[in-house]
C-alpha cells in the first residue's frame, strides 16, 4: 500500500481517475477449462504457424512495412475492397482505441447500447469523450430507434457482447440512414460465428468503418492482430492517428501469420462450421436443463437459470475448475457468458452444471 501511495501522486489526472476494462481471468495455479475469454477451442490453420516460422529468420532485425500493405492487400481482395479501404492494428482494442481519437469529439456525446461491450466507457473516459448508453430491448436486441437521437457518432457490436445477439444488415442500413453526417463504427469481433458483415454496405455508406479481429474465428488471440474496412478517408484518419503514435504496430511474424490466416480458407471454414455446431448443441443441452438462453450468433452463450443465482452457478463451476463470465452489472447479474470450447470441453461444462442445478434445486 505505501508503494501505491508513492506512486499515486506522480500519476495524471487522467489516470488517477480511470476505471480500467477487467479482462477474463487467466489463472495459472492450475489447470482449468477456460471458457471465460472466448478464446477458440481449436488450434491455428498449420499452415499460418509455418509461414510464421518460415518468417522467423535474420529479416528481424529490420523494421516491419509500416504501411502494412501486403496484408492490407490480402484483407482487401478478400473482402471485394481496394487496399485504401483497409487499416490493420495490433488486435482490434487498439483499432477501437485509434477510432475514438479519429472519430469522436469531446463535447460531442456518443451513442453505445447500456449492455455491451465494456471497453467502450474506458475509451470513452480515457479520451474526455461523453456518451449516452442506449437501452437495449427487453429481449436484450439493439434498440435501433434509439440511435436516432441526435449524438456524435455510433458504435456497438454485431453480434453484441456480452449477450451474443445479432441484428440484421436492414437494421444497420436504418441506423446509418439517420446518421449521415456521424461515424458509425460496428464492431464485428464475432461476426464468423453465424452473422452477417456490413462490409457490402461500406462503399454505398461513407460514415460506416467495420472494425474485425483475428483473435476469435481465426484462433489468433495470441498473435494480436485486427483490421478496419470503411471509406478510404476514414481509413486516413486512422493511420494519422496511428503515425502519431506508434508506426510499426505489427511485427514482420503477425503480418505473416495474419496473411496466411486469409489464404487458408478451407481451415478457416471448418473451425468456424465445429464451433457453431458445437455452441447449437450445447444450446439444445441447456434448454433440456431449464436455462433461458439468448439466441447467440458468437462463439459463445449468455444463459441465466430461472432457480439458481449466476454467481452461485459462477462459484459451484470454479470448484470444479471451470470458468465462465460473470458480470456483476445491472440486468445481466443473473446471466453468464459461456465461451464454446471443444465438444469434450462443453460435454465436461454441461455435466458439471447438471450437478450443480441438481445439488441446489432438490
Amino acid at each position: 500500500m505505501r508503494g501505491d501511495a508513492v506512486l499515486s501522486k506522480y500519476w495524471s489526472n487522467v489516470v488517477r481517475q480511470l476505471e480500467p476494462y477487467i479482462p477474463g481471468e487467466q489463472p495459472k495455479d492450475k489447470t482449468y477449462i477456460k471458457l471465460n475469454t472466448n478464446e477458440n477451442p481449436y488450434p491455428p490453420s498449420p499452415k499460418v504457424i509455418q509461414v510464421m516460422q518460415e518468417t522467423v529468420n535474420e529479416s528481424l532485425r529490420l523494421y516491419p512495412n509500416p504501411a502494412c500493405d501486403e496484408l492490407r492487400v490480402g484483407i482487401s481482395q478478400y473482402y471485394g475492397l481496394t487496399k485504401e479501404q483497409v487499416f490493420v492494428g495490433n488486435g482490434s482494442d487498439e483499432l477501437l482505441a485509434f477510432s475514438f481519437l479519429a472519430f469522436f469529439n469531446p463535447g460531442s456525446p456518443i451513442l453505445f447500447p447500456d449492455i455491451t461491450y465494456s471497453f467502450y466507457p474506458v475509451y470513452a473516459a480515457l479520451f474526455n469523450i461523453e456518451y449516452q448508453l442506449v437501452p437495449l430491448n427487453e429481449d436484450f436486441s439493439i434498440s435501433v430507434n434509439g440511435f436516432a437521437e441526435k449524438n456524435g457518432g455510433i458504435i456497438f457490436p454485431n453480434p453484441n457482447a456480452p449477450t451474443g445477439k445479432g441484428i440484421a444488415l436492414t437494421a444497420i442500413e436504418e441506423i446509418l440512414k439517420h446518421n449521415a453526417d456521424q461515424v458509425v463504427i460496428v464492431d464485428e469481433a464475432y461476426i464468423d460465428f453465424g452473422g452477417e458483415s456490413a462490409v457490402a454496405l461500406i462503399n454505398q455508406n461513407p460514415n460506416l468503418l467495420i472494425i474485425q479481429t483475428l483473435s476469435k474465428s481465426r484462433s489468433l488471440a495470441g498473435l494480436r492482430v485486427g483490421f478496419a474496412m470503411g471509406h478510404k478517408d476514414l481509413i486516413e484518419a486512422l493511420d494519422r492517428v496511428k503515425n502519431s503514435i506508434n508506426s510499426y504496430t505489427l511485427d514482420r511474424v503477425a503480418l505473416a501469420g495474419a496473411l496466411e490466416s486469409f489464404n487458408d480458407e478451407a481451415y478457416f471454414q471448418d473451425v468456424r462450421q465445429r464451433v457453431i455446431a458445437t455452441r447449437e448443441k450445447t444450446v439444445a443441452r441447456m434448454k433440456e436443463m431449464g436455462f433461458i438462453v439468448i439466441p447467440s450468433i458468437a462463439n459463445f452463450i449468455f444463459i441465466s437459470h430461472p432457480l439458481l443465482p449466476a454467481i452461485t452457478i459462477y462459484q459451484q463451476l470454479r470448484q470444479k475448475d471451470i470458468l465462465v463470465r460473470y458480470f456483476n452489472k445491472p440486468r445481466i447479474d443473473n446471466f453468464l457468458r459461456v465461451s464454446i470450447g471443444s465438444d469434450e470441453e462443453m460435454e465436461c461444462f454441461l455435466q458439471a452444471v447438471a450437478e450443480v442445478i441438481q445439488k441446489h434445486t432438490k
